[in-house]
Order: structure tokens, then sequence, then C-alpha cells
């Protein structure tokens, strides 16, 4: 792809982040917090969207330098952008949200060494304009913030009757604790994992079938 192809593009390098190459159900990449940080839903929003703010930012300011940045300290200058973004971003969400901030811990200054903001800014921002680029971030980060919330709601739903720290389920509800406990983590990704795949297997099927015809 040239720069000269990046305005047609863009809706497409957007939307692949969402469902084609899905972070998570797709490419299997920040496993670390989609399993430690979604065991409630405002947890897995908060993380979704740092993560979905360094994405955009560390990704436009690569594409931006990425004539002036030398190949041979590329990577360690990716680790610098990223990280001064996170700082950021964590400072806000202290600020903003003290108690989320707390409850995340070390998983928010983790995100300097997340797959996904690395592998986009190596694998495209390295190589494409500024505004395409932050199409890409754009659809990586929510994309693995749908999948955080896809994970977050029903482990804090069955884990503890609330979604949002909203109770909706009646007192006689007997919570499954074991769904805000790693096991329920592993559970619950393998599961939505499985639909995802039988998902886009129905859809590959439809599509063969509409071409046949």
């Amino acid at each position: 792809m040239t720069e000269h192809d990046e305005v047609p593009s863009t809706a497409a390098e957007f939307n692949k982040g969402i469902w084609k190459e899905n972070p998570i159900f797709v490419q299997m990449l920040g496993m670390c917090p989609t399993l430690a940080v979604t065991n409630s839903a405002i947890n897995a929003l908060a993380m979704g969207l740092a993560t979905l703010f360094v994405l955009i930012a560390s990704s436009a300011m690569v594409a931006a330098l990425r004539r002036a940045i030398p190949s041979q300290v590329r990577i360690s200058t990716y680790i610098v952008i990223v990280a001064t973004f996170v700082t950021v971003a964590d400072f806000v969400l202290q600020a903003v949200a003290p108690d989320v901030h707390k409850e995340l811990g070390a998983f928010i200054a983790l995100i300097v060494v997340n797959c996904v903001i690395l592998g986009r800014a190596e694998a495209f921002a390295s190589k494409h304009g500024v505004w395409v680029s932050c199409c890409d971030a754009a659809g990586m980060g929510l994309g693995f913030t749908v999948a955080l919330l896809c994970m977050g709601i029903p482990r804090e739903l069955l884990g503890s009757g609330a979604c949002f720290g909203v109770q909706l389920l009646g007192a006689d509800f007997e919570p499954w604790v074991v769904m805000i406990l790693p096991p329920g983590g592993f559970l619950t990704l393998g599961m939505l994992m499985l639909v995802f795949a039988q998902v886009k297997a129905m859809r590959q099927r439809r599509a063969g079938s509409r071409e046949g015809a």
C-alpha cells in the first residue's frame, strides 16, 4: 500500500480491527490485561479506553516521525513514544477515576509493552501516513475495547450479579464467584472465541454461497 492509496482505504483499515483482525479474538494479543482486568465491566472499559487513546496518539506520532526515526533505534523510540502517552493516560485516569485507577494498578503502566500497540507502530504506522495510521489504530483500539467489554460484562454479571456496579440480579441470585477469578477469565475467553469463530465461519459460508450463485 502506498500513501496515494490512503484515502480510499481508511474505512477498511478502521473496520478490520473490529472484526477481521480483532486483537483479542483473532490475533490473541494483549492476553494479560484481557484476563486480569475484565473481572468487572468498568475496569474493562477503563483499560480499553486508555489503550485506545495510547494507540491513536502513538500511531499518529510514529507516522508523523517515521522518516526521521533511524531504523537502528526505531523500537526503543516507539517505546519512548508509547510510554509518554501511557503516562498521560495514567495521570488522567488517576485524577478522573481514582478508584478505577487503584483497581487497575500496574496494568495501566504495562500498556507500554502491550503487543497490540507496539505491533501497530512497527507493522503499520511506521509505513503509512498519519491519517490512515490513526484509522488503523482507532479500529484496533475499538476492537480491543469491545472485546474487553464482552469479557467484563458477563463476568461481572455472573460473578456478582451487577453490571457497571449496578445490581441487576435479585437477592436470590447466588453469585458464581469463579467468574471473577482467573479460571472464569479463561472460561469466558474460550467461550467468546468459540462464538466468534462460529460466526466468522457462518459469514464465510454465506459469502461463498452468494459467490456461487
